[in-house]
């Protein structure tokens, strides 16, 4: 019980840490690339000086201006922005695997999907994190980066291409979290394999007297504008496996594929008025469009549904038998899985009034999709979730 107990508060403790870290991570990201599509040109600035802004915050005001590469001679105090993004990584790391690996048979492994034991998930999931980024980081130091539309069009179906193998290899929600963890990595690994050893080492240069390489700085603002424009689908995707319409629904993979790519077109649009551009209204148009579509897929139901009448009659005797076999032994007052102490979201399903009252969370969870039982440890089959999904179509009659 103290197992379940510590992990269950180490879950809660982790994930506080990485939505706090995110939010100073990517809050402070969004203000940098807002400043540096504001920064204005003036004859007045000193050399060397790309730009400058006026912002009022908080009843202050406050004068920003961005060197070309660096000044001339280093300040005496220096603010360095990475801790928000380490911190986001590890605390997110250690999260999946009191999440995910730990409790692999739940939230990692379908057995539906693939045959895999927890250990087996596990080192998939690991492998193809370190995998997916080491890709990443050889195309980007081959040069081909420099190609940006090119290079954004294939990093894209590579994504696509990896969602969709996951949702082959993992559950729904393991392969969305997988996504979103890979997405996650690359942006960190940016921070931390590239853009801070290029600013230590333009203040090394500086220190030393001598003139930074203009490619530090400009290998930087690459690596930058990849995580702007991946933050909105990592964001997504982070908070997707609250949502099992999303994550456990027969076309998971390509709603991803939509997310990945109204992303970069909603920052597209903040990028360009950030800038002083005209505004590219069009923006909201493809999104509502790319929003519409998710809904329309999102309500396909399941990989395994079945079509047509279910075998058994689709009445309420017949669902509530369905519930408490599948369901009870987890939603239950003392609930007989191993890892979980009391019944999750507090959610009960053991007994007949119960069921009726949670009877929409059921269909959304069990019928419309597949999020329930997690990872199907209880072996609920397609023609079940068709009874449940007949019975909630006809107005749950009692």
């Amino acid at each position: 019980m103290w197992g379940s107990i510590l992990t269950e508060w180490s879950s809660l403790i982790l994930r506080w840490l990485h939505v706090v870290a995110g939010i100073g991570w990517i809050g402070s990201s969004f203000y940098f690339i807002h400043l540096d599509l504001s920064l204005k040109p003036r004859a007045s600035l000193p050399d060397g000086v790309q730009g400058e802004a006026w912002q009022v915050h908080g009843g202050g005001f406050y004068r920003m201006v961005k060197y070309l590469l660096a000044p001339s001679e280093m300040p005496d105090e220096l603010t360095w922005f990475k801790w928000e993004a380490y911190t986001t990584w590890l605390s997110g790391f250690a999260l999946m695997v009191v999440v995910y690996y730990l409790d692999a048979e739940l939230f990692l492994v379908d057995k539906s999907v693939l045959e895999l034991t927890p250990l087996q998930a596990g080192l998939f999931s690991f492998c193809s994190l370190a995998l997916a980024w080491l890709l990443y980081e050889g195309a980007c130091r081959s040069g081909l980066a420099q190609y940006e539309l090119r290079f954004a069009i294939g990093g894209y179906l590579f994504l696509v291409g990896l969602t969709y193998a996951f949702t082959h290899v993992l559950s729904g929600r393991g392969a969305f979290n997988q996504i979103g963890a890979i997405v996650g990595t690359i942006m960190v690994a940016n921070v931390f394999a590239l853009i801070i050893p290029n600013q230590k080492k333009i203040v090394a240069a500086l220190l030393a007297g001598q003139s930074p390489d203009p490619k530090l700085g400009k290998t930087s603002k690459e690596r930058s504008v990849h995580n702007n424009y991946l933050t909105l689908p990592v964001i997504f995707l982070m908070i997707s496996n609250h949502y099992p319409l999303l994550f456990a629904t027969r076309y998971n993979w390509l709603i991803v594929a939509i997310v990945l790519a109204l992303g970069p077109i909603i920052r597209h649009f903040f990028n360009a008025r950030h800038a002083g551009k005209e505004s590219p209204w069009w923006v909201w148009g493809v999104a509502a469009c790319g929003m519409i579509a998710i809904a329309l897929l999102s309500a396909a139901g399941p990989r395994d549904a079945r079509v047509g009448s279910a075998h058994a009659p689709a009445n309420y005797a017949n669902v509530e038998e369905i519930v408490l076999s599948r369901c009870s032994m987890c939603h239950g007052a003392e609930p007989v899985w191993a890892s979980i102490v009391t019944a999750p979201k507090g959610i009960l399903l053991d007994d007949s009034a119960h069921i009726k009252r949670n009877a929409r969370l059921i269909g959304r969870n069990a019928a419309w999709a597949n999020a329930m039982p997690p990872g199907n440890v209880t072996e609920m089959t397609g023609d079940e979730r068709a009874v449940i999904r007949e019975w909630l179509s006809a107005g749950a009659p009692q």
